[in-house]
């Protein structure tokens, strides 16, 4: 165990240097994280670990995905396939429509009964097709329904990502909780009120025809022609209703960018479309001039201009009465895309940043405490390799902070709480080493030979020590959430750099000064 190759003194002696590397900003303030940034290579990621609300203040929002209404959805899309498929072959129908999360449709020619089965049953395998006389009720298999909301929940969580990123926040935190939740933190938020208003628009942007022709009692009893129907609009402060088209000529999934810009100095939104929806729009546009198109935004028609002429670049501009920040926000909201369901605010936490600070003074308080009750004991009780083993130390808490700043880790209280625990479990392993080694010399050992009895004999019990407390870490990540989870987090780190250093580190200064000194005997 006193035998160590080149490579390995290399390996150590790196990954040390790089630790104490990676974790230096974390002792530097905000300023000096930012000069120290400017000044080195874009390459090298100096950055400090992120800090949990807990510690810097923010807000933490608890959301809600609707995912009934995504399967209501995905029942629409299907009633409109189903009249298309039925059409197609020329299947005699009636009643086609929706109800409860079911399809339902009355074909009204007995003999075609068997033909319209098979083709509503083709269209999807997760489908149940059951007949009941005339009418076929169509639904979803439970495993369909299933796998949709399981991807409704990660298309939410993705599209929640992009639109908190581009608001400015710095470092979010979002996360799925369950089967329908998803857990958003926002460090150093103290109102979320503009992020909880980005969140809770579904942000559907479709654009479809206006017409002009119906009455304004009509209008005004809700009366509108078959293939329309009467939206609010919000471009005019007197809250004019349009009629729209129910055909969309085109969806806001074509869209490739959308930005707030000004033209004739009011805010608008300009937005570029991709190949097929530049296309769609040049087609649609050219059909229709003279007419009005409206720009429908989760079922509000936020504008509707006069088509003067055919628009074949597949650029466009959103006018209507915006202001500066919500032009930001709609072309945000267009960029990041639509959520596939509604998404509810079920809780809502704000933490200050005094309550952070004051977290941070205390947990520093106690690991300055542990940290030096440590080094005392050990240099008490074992002199010159207490020495050690607080080098080590030292060099096992670098190791846990550059591992956290690598990896995106957040600190929180509990984490500060898991780095007080490790400072204390670090040297258990020196002390199993150094008690062994001192067994051994009592018993008539060599130096040298009790120096490696005390590292070979200990091996198992150190192991088996740590491979048990990290499994326990493992499994408070696995099935914990929220503080748990920041305690096994640094509790993980902790245990995995202490059987490095314990191992590598201080026996490679062991074998070190050996060589150096040459001892007689052993110094404790």
């Amino acid at each position: 165990m006193l035998q160590i190759s080149r490579w390995t003194v290399i390996f150590t002696l790196l990954l040390s240097l790089l630790s104490v590397i990676y974790a230096f900003p974390n002792v530097l303030d905000k300023a000096g994280q930012e000069k120290l940034e400017a000044s080195m290579p874009s390459w090298l990621p100096l950055r400090a670990v992120t800090l949990g609300l807990d510690l810097q203040g923010g807000s933490h929002l608890l959301l809600e995905v609707k995912t009934d209404v995504a399967i209501e959805d995905r029942v629409n899309t299907l009633v409109d396939q189903i009249r298309s498929d039925l059409r197609g072959k020329n299947i005699a129908y009636e009643n086609l429509g929706q109800q409860n999360s079911k399809a339902s449709v009355t074909i009204t020619k007995p003999e075609q009964m068997a033909e319209a089965r098979r083709i509503i049953s083709s269209i999807d395998q997760g489908l149940v097709v059951e007949g009941q006389g005339s009418k076929l009720n169509v639904s979803l298999t439970e495993v369909a329904i299933k796998e949709k909301k399981r991807q409704v929940v990660e298309q939410s969580i993705e599209i929640v990502r992009r639109r908190v990123d581009e608001s400015g926040t710095r470092e979010p935190s979002i996360m799925r909780q369950g089967d329908d939740r998803i857990v958003v933190q926002l460090p150093g938020v103290s109102d979320p009120e503009r992020i909880k208003n980005l969140l809770g628009k579904t942000a559907k942007l479709t654009f479809r025809l206006v017409n002009d022709d119906v009455p304004a009692a009509d209008i005004a009893a809700k009366r509108s022609p078959a293939g329309f129907e009467i939206l609010q609009s919000v471009d005019e402060k007197s809250g004019r209703a349009e009629v729209v088209s129910r055909r969309v000529m085109l969806t806001g999934e074509m869209l490739t960018d959308a930005q707030a810009t000004f033209q004739e100095g009011l805010p608008v939104v300009s937005f570029v479309f991709d190949g097929i929806g530049a296309k769609k729009f040049a087609e649609a546009s050219s059909a229709n001039v003279g007419k009005r198109f409206a720009i429908v935004l989760d079922n509000q028609v936020i504008s509707a201009p006069v088509i003067r002429e055919p628009i074949l670049g597949g650029r466009g501009i959103i006018s209507g009465n915006f202001s500066v920040e919500s032009a930001k926000d709609l072309s945000l909201l267009l960029r990041a895309g639509a959520l596939p369901a509604p998404l509810t605010v079920l809780e809502e936490r704000t933490v200050g940043a005094g309550l952070g600070s004051d977290s941070i003074q205390f947990g520093l308080i106690a690991a300055f405490i542990g940290f030096a009750a440590v080094v005392i004991l050990m240099l008490i009780s074992y002199g010159l390799f207490g020495l050690f083993a607080v080098i080590s130390l030292f060099f096992n808490l670098a190791m846990i902070f550059a591992g956290m700043t690598l990896l995106g880790a957040t600190l929180t209280l509990p984490g500060i709480a898991g780095i007080v625990l490790v400072i204390g479990t670090t040297v258990d392993a020196n002390v199993l080493i150094y008690e062994r080694m001192r067994d051994e010399y009592k018993n008539g050992r060599t130096l040298l030979g009790a120096l490696d009895a005390g590292y070979s004999r200990a091996m198992s019990a150190i192991i088996d020590a740590n491979v048990t407390s990290l499994i326990g870490a493992v499994l408070m990540f696995w099935f914990g959430s929220g503080p748990i989870k920041g305690f096994a987090v640094t509790l993980s780190f902790g245990i995995i750099t202490s059987l490095f250093t314990a191992i590598m580190l201080s026996r490679l200064m062991v074998i070190y000064w050996v060589k150096t000194f040459k001892p007689k005997a052993l110094p404790i």
